[in-house]
């Protein structure tokens, strides 16, 4: 699909990726970076570990028709492929945009490989860097261009432009040549891992391990994650995300008259793919990256894939790896292979955990492992690595014994070949195929995988429908890892001849041999396969690639072996340091590199909104499953036999005919040590067969559609097979299967299980078949067994058999009745089952949970079902005399099932019974038209909140783009906040804490921490005791002052603390210095006293330096009301507006102050007294100037009103004395009073303010 890229400039810089159909839309959000110097001291808990704070994008993706496009340019390219990704360099976000590709391969018909020659970096915050994407990087490397993709000596390098695009070292590695992807498929696994039925790539399943723009695509997959099913449908249809893994793809045509399966009549030609896939997560340069690291990655690790498709719908697959010996060893750069000297950096205890980590790694992505090890025995440096190798492998898990006697894992094999040693004779390079006859045995046992296209007619709606889809035979249960020193020149020469093995048993299988020009192709892609894989670690092409290309050294082969040699020192003391540099950069793995982020503020509201509501659109639906084992004892005699009373037992009628048949078999073939380590499917097949007529015949019976063969698998003797009714497929996705060894510890199949999942409307349900170890005693290994299969067998994105929502387990567990064979046919025979099952094994052992935890069984109402002497109904009368058993169980585990029946039936082929079970399943089914209209209503009405803001829109940037519409998440609760939107700020205002202390006597502690969330053992409240004496106002509390003649010493009393203890307590508890007042009987309107008090301050009370003295007679001159009304304004303008005054209350507006009362010398003495530490003779007493009119009401909240007038702060000119301060006793009963007429506050022009002690 033909993709365009858009630019808007105005009003914000935004960059559109278009197809025919749907847009996305990126532009940069400015204030997410400007955040980080505006708001210097917000807390750094959110951020990165590196301290970086990552960029902020707004992303949208939506149809054509709803964005506005016309003020969009489009850049002058001819064609865009995809995005691959976001990656900030240097402050600024660049959009990675694939400009050139070309297709390489083709695996299957429809399945496209395309290898990318040219990327573009386009600035989503700045145009300053759009005049050098022209800088384009040669996209086809010859012998005359550098290593990094440019022609030496033809000015195209860094010299030729004096300003750099800060992205041009990413250009050039990401155009050299070894980059690839699909948009058709998953290119990061392996064809046996893909699904059959996938129509799109989905970006989340990709596995990270071979994804190298992971770090750069991540945040537009967490976008994807956040989108409708149907917007991401449309995204991954789209192609704009794009996968890139490094390595190597090729596909090369073999004709008809070469290919081993041909096809009569058609004439058409087959296909031989090779992918190699490197690993991202130990990526580097050849003396850079060295070894293994603590995760258990190794350098240079590739997985290599050959397939070979014909077009008969035959298709085989076989992979194996590669990878440095995994150790921690390092290895220093010379120009002399002398120099080259290798150091083994820790001790064999340190290193085994990272050893175990990386094979535990490998077995359960591969399975068993055969090590192949092509190290030289000679060189001391390669001899010592060799040593190493061997000791942990000996050490590892997979290997360790067993107890009891049950054998013990050997999961990993190791072969030694000395190729330098091997190649050394005559017959050169040749000898090394020899190496074959020490791997046959474990190539024989790993198979490959092989998939067929079948046709499969079924009645559906009264019409004959014929279904063609591929169908898997056979899986690879085991991989070969290959290294040497480098894991280059010499593993790629064997690695070709295990490929040619594997196809060769395959051909051979089938009866079929290839010829000489088939071999021919095969060489020639390895050769290439080398090359590239050499030039992107060592530098240049692999040495002895003439001799895997032709299968012969010649003279010119090893004249260029020596040129690659030289060059190679070259590059790697010279370049690679550079070049490690940038393949870092492009993981995220250098300092201060933070991930892109993007939100969507309409859909990310949408998606939580439809979470909330998904009962709107959600309905449930029952629907039924049986499920069937059967240990067939190798026999074919049943064939024939009629399978109803197994299959179609009689039930209730709403069990007959069910949506989903699983059966599963055991032994169906003979477990000969010739059979168990290869699987032929032709047994199965037979028995699909028979089944499926069966069922068809029984639906037939009650008119219902046909059953069809879902899927199949098997694992030697165990098979399961999966049938399903033809109506019902249109519910069904996403199916998928996998198997697990565990007999001869994992390399062979004679033990193990089978597994299939699938998606049954929006339900998953997974089915499992195991045989697992025989034996009386041996219900430890049993166990073992289940613990293998339940965390080793995987399935696509890594789901493991207990991520679904529905799980039955059916087969041959060959759990034992713990009792004598006397005992067991006593209780047989007269029906006691109750005391059998209380000693049943997996009873004990479930009980005991050590195993199946969490699984549950039905009662068992029939006799065991082994064994039994085949045609018969009579327990086993041989010498063996086997103890009767339920070997044959059906296990079930989810909140959405329900088991109906459980029994055995009467057949008599085998020396076991096969049991049968009925389930009533609830499966939950999504109205997908419910869904859309709801999705598309929320959309519509999220849209119209956000008006404009958002990446399509025109709005300008705001921090509360991602919050616009978001109401609180509970009633009562606030709604969500930003950096500009608090709640807990009431219009700039602090929060008003409503907390009460326990009582009168208890205050905040002040030496707790202010940060309510730092650990503390202080306590929140202290209790301070009062002193004999009297009480002085407590720091930062008010008191109510009588200003008629008398005090209020009961006022003055009410206090709970003293300034003395406070201070003891808390050195830093400040000081209240109560100026003299006069309590005489003049007033200003002769009315009585009203109490005054004032609230706590901020203003520091520590004794003031000595003022000049003022008589209180003195006057001033009055201030124009005007003046000192503008003074006020300034005043209040430097403090938060506080919260509105309400309105005096008539009745206190005729109290007021006599500005002429002069304290007596009683009161002064007292006045003093409250001054605690102070010594009365350091001080003058300053004659007060007249009181202040009240302005208080009743009601109001307690405020300190700032002082007012002229020069309050210099020190230097002459002051007056200070005015009385008001409100210093305690309060007593009633409301406080508060000043609220600006123009009365004339006697305070000129007057000193609090200010704190220096």
């Amino acid at each position: 699909m033909s993709i365009r890229v858009l630019i808007k400039e105005y009003p914000h810089r935004a960059i559109a990726l278009c197809t025919s159909t749907h847009v996305l839309v990126l532009r940069h959000s400015s204030s997410s970076t400007d955040q980080q110097n505006t708001f210097s001291n917000a807390s750094s808990t959110s951020l990165p570990g590196n301290g970086a704070a990552g960029a902020r994008c707004m992303v949208e993706f939506s149809t054509v028709e709803e964005v506005d496009l016309s003020e969009y340019r489009a850049l002058n390219m001819v064609n865009a492929y995809g995005t691959l990704g976001l990656i900030t360099v240097n402050g600024d976000v660049f959009l990675v945009i694939v400009n050139g590709a070309s297709r390489v391969a083709t695996v299957r018909p429809g399945e496209t490989v395309q290898r990318i020659h040219s990327v573009g970096f386009y600035c989503l915050n700045s145009s300053g860097y759009d005049s050098l994407l022209n800088d384009e990087v040669n996209p086809y490397p010859t012998d005359t261009i550098d290593d990094e993709g440019y022609e030496m000596g033809f000015g195209k390098g860094r010299g030729e432009n004096p300003v750099e695009h800060p992205c041009l070292a990413l250009k050039k590695l990401l155009s050299s040549g070894t980059f690839y992807y699909s948009a058709d498929f998953d290119l990061t696994r392996r064809l046996q891992e893909r699904s059959s039925d996938g129509a799109t790539v989905s970006i989340d399943s990709l596995d990270a391990g071979f994804l190298w723009n992971s770090y750069m695509i991540q945040p537009l997959v967490d976008f994807r994650s956040r989108l409708a099913l149907r917007e991401k449908r449309a995204l991954d249809a789209s192609g704009i995300l794009t996968s890139a893994i490094r390595g190597f793809a090729l596909t090369i045509t073999v004709p008809s008259s070469s290919s081993p399966i041909r096809t009569p009549g058609s004439g058409l030609p087959s296909s031989m793919t090779l992918i190699s896939r490197l690993s991202c997560r130990r990526a580097g340069t050849r003396f850079n990256a060295r070894g293994i690291d603590d995760d258990g990655n190794v350098a240079n690790f590739v997985e290599s894939e050959t397939i070979y498709h014909a077009p008969s719908g035959v298709c085989f697959s076989y992979t194996q790896v590669r990878g440095s010996v995994p150790v921690f060893w390092e290895q220093q750069t010379g120009l002399l292979p002398g120099q080259q000297k290798i150091t083994i950096t820790r001790s064999p205890e340190a290193t085994q955990p990272a050893f175990d980590k990386h094979f535990e790694n490998l077995e359960l992505s591969y399975g068993a492992i055969h090590v192949v090890n092509l190290l030289s025995t000679e060189k001391q440096n390669e001899a010592e690595l060799s040593n190493r190798y061997r000791y942990h492998i000996k050490n590892s898990p997979l290997n360790s014994s067993g107890e009891k006697g049950s054998g013990g894992d050997e999961l990993i094999q190791l072969t030694e070949y000395d190729f330098h040693a091997e190649t050394r004779g005559p017959g050169g390079y040749e000898i090394a195929s020899q190496i074959s006859q020490w791997i046959q045995n474990s190539a024989d046992g790993f198979a490959y995988y092989l998939a067929e296209e079948v046709e499969e007619h079924a009645k559906f709606n009264g019409r004959d429908q014929v279904m063609r889809r591929p169908t898997t035979i056979l899986q690879q249960e085991g991989v070969f890892r290959t290294n040497c020193l480098d894991c280059l020149d010499r593993t790629n020469l064997v690695q070709t001849i295990i490929s040619k093995m594997a196809l060769f048993l395959f051909l051979s299988h089938k009866g079929l041999g290839a010829t000489p020009d088939f071999w021919a192709r095969h060489s020639s892609m390895w050769a290439d396969n080398g090359d590239a894989l050499s030039r992107i670690y060592a530098g240049t092409g692999a040495l002895k690639s003439s001799f895997t290309r032709h299968g012969k050294m010649s003279l010119a082969g090893a004249l260029a072996d020596a040129r690659k040699s030289a060059t190679r020192m070259y590059i790697n003391n010279f370049a690679d340091k550079g070049r490690q540099n940038t393949i870092d950069m492009l993981l995220g793995r250098l300092m201060g590199q933070a991930p892109v982020h993007l939100f969507d503020p309409i859909n990310d509201f949408v998606l939580a909104e439809m979470t909330k509501r998904s009962a709107e659109y959600t309905t449930n639906e029952v629907i039924h499953i049986l499920v069937g084992t059967f240990n067939l004892n190798g026999k074919t005699l049943g064939l024939n036999e009629d399978l109803s009373p197994w299959l179609c037992p009689d039930v209730h009628p709403s069990q007959q005919c069910p949506e989903i048949v699983a059966v599963g078999f055991q032994e169906i073939v003979d477990l000969s040590p010739q059979q168990i380590m290869s699987t032929d499917p032709q047994r199965r097949q037979m028995w699909e067969s028979a089944v499926r007529n069966c069922l068809n015949e029984n639906a037939a019976k009650h008119d219902k559609e046909e059953y069809v063969l879902l899927r199949g698998g098997q694992l030697v003797g165990a098979s399961l097979s999966v049938f399903v009714r033809a109506g019902s497929l249109k519910l069904i996705k996403n199916v998928e299967g996998s198997i697990k060894k565990t007999g001869m510890s994992g390399m062979a199949g004679n033990k193990g299980a089978v597994a299939i999942r699938m998606e049954y409307a929006n339900t998953s349900i997974v089915l499992v078949t195991a045989h697992l170890a025989a034996g009386f005693a041996n219900y430890e290994e049993r166990n073992r067994d289940y613990k293998t299969i339940s965390h080793g067998l995987r399935f696509q994105r890594n789901r493991s058999i207990e991520d679904h929502d529905t799980v039955i387990w059916l087969g041959d567990f060959n759990y034992r009745v713990g009792l004598s064979n006397d005992k067991v046919q006593k209780l047989i025979s007269v029906g006691d089952l109750e005391t059998l099952y209380e000693n049943d094994q997996l009873n004990l052992q479930m009980v005991a949970g050590l195993t199946f935890p969490f699984y549950s069984e039905a009662r068992i109402t029939f006799p065991p079902t082994y064994k039994y002497d085949i045609g018969t109904d009579t327990y086993d009368t041989s010498e063996k005399a086997r103890i009767p058993a339920w070997c044959d169980r059906v296990l079930r585990k989810g909140d959405n099932i329900r088991q109906i029946n459980y029994d055995a039936a009467p057949l008599k082929f085998s020396d076991h019974r096969p049991v049968y079970a009925t389930f009533q399943c609830l499966i939950s089914k999504v109205d997908e038209k419910k869904k859309e209209q709801l999705s598309s209503d929320l959309y519509r009405h999220r849209r119209t909140v956000v008006g404009d803001t958002h990446a399509a829109g025109v709005m300008d940037d705001t921090d509360d783009e991602d919050l616009i519409g978001y109401d609180s998440i509970e009633p009562g609760l606030p709604p969500a906040s930003s950096d500009r939107r608090k709640w807990w700020l009431d219009n700039g205002l602090p929060a008003r804490s409503r907390v009460e202390p326990p009582s009168n006597g208890h205050f905040p502690n002040p030496k707790k921490p202010s940060n309510p969330f730092t650990p503390s053992p202080e306590p929140d409240w202290v209790e301070v005791k009062r002193m004999n004496r009297p009480d002085p106002p407590p720091a930062r509390r008010s008191q109510a002052v009588d200003f008629n003649g008398s005090s209020n010493h009961s006022s003055l009393s009410s206090s709970s603390t003293s300034l003395n203890q406070m201070e003891k307590s808390n050195p830093l508890a400040r000081k209240m210095i109560v100026p003299p007042y006069n309590p005489g009987p003049t007033h200003l309107d002769g009315a009585q006293d009203v109490p005054l008090s004032r609230t706590l301050s901020s203003t520091s009370t520590y004794p003031l330096p000595i003022l000049p003295s003022r008589t209180p007679h003195q006057s001033h001159p009055q201030p124009q009301k005007s003046n000192l009304s503008t003074q006020l304004a300034q005043s209040q303008s430097q403090r938060k507006q506080g919260p509105p005054i309400p309105t005096k209350k008539a009745s206190l507006l005729a109290n007021s102050i006599s500005p002429r009362s002069t304290p007596s010398p009683d009161q002064q003495h007292q006045a003093q007294r409250y001054r605690d530490d102070i010594d009365e003779e350091s001080y003058a007493r300053p004659n007060p100037p007249p009181p202040r009119r009240s302005m208080a009401t009743q009601g109001a909240r307690k405020i300190a009103q700032p002082p007012v007038g002229g020069n309050l702060i210099d020190m230097n000119a002459e002051k007056p004395p200070l005015p009385p301060r008001t409100g210093t006793g305690l309060r007593r009963g009633g409301a406080s009073l508060m000043d609220d007429e600006p123009e009365d506050l004339e006697s305070l022009r000129g007057w000193e303010v609090l200010r704190p002690a220096r």
